[in-house]
């Protein structure tokens, strides 16, 4: 059993290309699908989400907050997590997907300055705390912004 041969259990879909209310012999005549009587039978059926005038679930549940558009989804690196690379490395944003240190979707890469940087680098990314920037050009390395 896979994906590729998934399908609906037998009698379980039917097909809804056929004509509406034309007439007992077309197997659906009459109410036309639509029971007897009862608000739902006649046209002008309420909107989705509509309770009979009661407080609708999605006016009862509380709001709290909201999504900034602009926001842009930074992705943190310690100087700590830096230590991998060899002596003399150029880092990049392409390098540090390569090694796993990122792997999901983002807008930046800012470097942080946790923990401790023994190895000279390179380094280019988006952003650079002050302490990061300090703790890799202390050991002769470089922190270019991009």
């Amino acid at each position: 059993m896979d994906l590729s041969n998934l399908k609906p259990a037998e009698g379980s879909k039917h097909s809804d290309n056929f004509r509406r209310g034309r007439g007992h012999g077309s197997g659906n005549g009459k109410t036309a699908g639509k029971g007897h009587k009862g608000q739902k039978a006649r046209s002008g059926a309420p909107r989705p989400g509509f309770e009979g005038g009661q407080m609708p679930l999605y006016r009862r549940i509380p709001k709290r907050g909201f999504t900034n558009r602009n926001t842009k989804n930074i992705v943190a690196i310690n100087v700590s997590d830096l230590e991998r690379f060899e002596n003399g490395t150029n880092v990049t944003v392409e390098v540090l997907r390569e090694s796993g240190l990122i792997k999901n979707s983002f807008d930046g890469v800012k470097i942080l300055g946790n923990g401790e940087l023994t190895k000279k680098l390179d380094v280019q990314v988006n952003a650079f705390s002050a302490s990061a920037k300090e703790k890799i050009e202390a050991l002769g390395g470089k922190a270019e912004v991009i």
